[in-house]
């Protein structure tokens, strides 16, 4: 069966060929902007821009200090997006995030009739810090409008702005007084990202900017309806026969009740991963495509993007936690197997 590498650019559509280089170079000019005030976490870059160009969603887990809130900041200027923050604490409401309906009257004819005042969910680009602080009835806010991108409220619809990101970040370090997120939930998104500690180099770099007065001057490199065209772009991307059986193969194997799935998958996986990870690790080798140029995705895109899609799904038992092994050991070990296998 042959490599991605194999086909040509003339899979893709006349007409997109131009758009993919177009919004290669955007997408270059993009990661140049974000680096003027973010320091290295190149890789986390790339997966959230992933998400976006995918119509996906991030979970951002990293310690405090991380700039995982500036990153987000940043990303919603320099592409000129409306931007809300929204700090989840225990005693947050759902009618907080989504909106609620206040009593308005007209001074003139004395009508009183009830409005519906939007929540901060209503932007392009939305925060949830610390995610797991507040209550699950709260969490659960969230996923109506990152799966249909609406809300229901008080018995109507109200649809949300185009294009929708949802970025929510959480401490792994701290538990007390959290409310972990639920299987259900954690599924809704995209990607979970992990957000590591700068290197030495890049340490000292970020010291520098931040105990000094400079303010970078961002540019705004595209538009909403840029990344909207953007990612009905990633969805025309072809995909060889042979990567969708991949992403099929990958995910089919991290379900401990296969036939075909590894004796070490059924030693320590109690759930595996479920039909949207397939999705998206197609979704991801697509965006991926473009970042790179290419406008086809391959073998090479589904691996890149394997550990942020699969690393929330692929649920373990206890044996893999007593034996101090992850779900990243668990992927990683399955990306090394499967090539040799489907590539035959």
């Amino acid at each position: 069966m042959p490599e991605a590498t194999d086909l040509t650019p003339e899979a893709v559509q006349d007409s997109d060929v131009e758009a993919v280089e177009r919004f290669r170079d955007a997408c270059t000019r993009l990661r140049e902007e974000i680096r003027h005030v973010i320091v290295g976490q190149e890789r986390v870059v790339e997966e959230v821009l992933l998400a976006m160009f995918s119509r996906g969603h991030c979970l951002l887990e990293g310690v405090p200090g991380l700039a995982k809130t500036l990153l987000v900041r940043t990303l919603a200027q320099v592409l000129h997006l409306e931007f809300h923050r929204i700090q989840f604490t225990p005693d947050l409401m759902p009618s907080d995030i989504t909106g609620t309906e206040i009593l308005r009257e007209d001074r003139a004819s004395g009508h009183r009739e009830f409005e519906f005042v939007h929540g901060p969910l209503f932007a392009n680009i939305v925060l949830a810090d610390e995610i797991n602080r507040t209550p699950p009835k709260t969490q659960a806010a969230l996923l109506e409008a990152m799966q249909e991108h609406r809300v229901t409220a008080y018995g109507k619809e109200y649809y949300l702005k185009e294009p929708f990101l949802v970025l929510a970040t959480q401490n792994p370090i701290e538990q007390e007084g959290t409310y972990p997120l639920p299987e259900a939930q954690l599924d809704r998104f995209m990607f979970h990202v992990r957000v590591d500690y700068p290197g030495f180099d890049e340490e000292i770099e970020v010291v520098r900017r931040t105990t000094t007065q400079q303010e970078p001057v961002l540019e705004h490199v595209l538009t909403g309806d840029d990344i909207v065209e953007l990612q009905n772009l990633v969805y025309r991307i072809p995909v060889p026969e042979h990567v969708y059986r991949y992403a099929v193969t990958v995910v089919r194997k991290t379900r401990p009740k296969e036939s075909d799935a590894p004796d070490y998958i059924r030693e320590w996986v109690a759930w595996g991963a479920g039909p949207r990870a397939s999705q998206y690790l197609t979704l991801g080798a697509k965006a991926r495509s473009i970042l790179l140029g290419r406008g086809y995705a391959s073998v090479a895109d589904v691996k890149a993007v394997a550990a942020p899609v699969l690393r929330h799904r692929v649920l373990l038992n206890f044996n893999a936690e007593a034996e101090g092994i992850t779900s990243d050991d668990i992927v990683a070990r399955l990306i090394n197997e499967i090539p040799a296998i489907e590539e035959e």
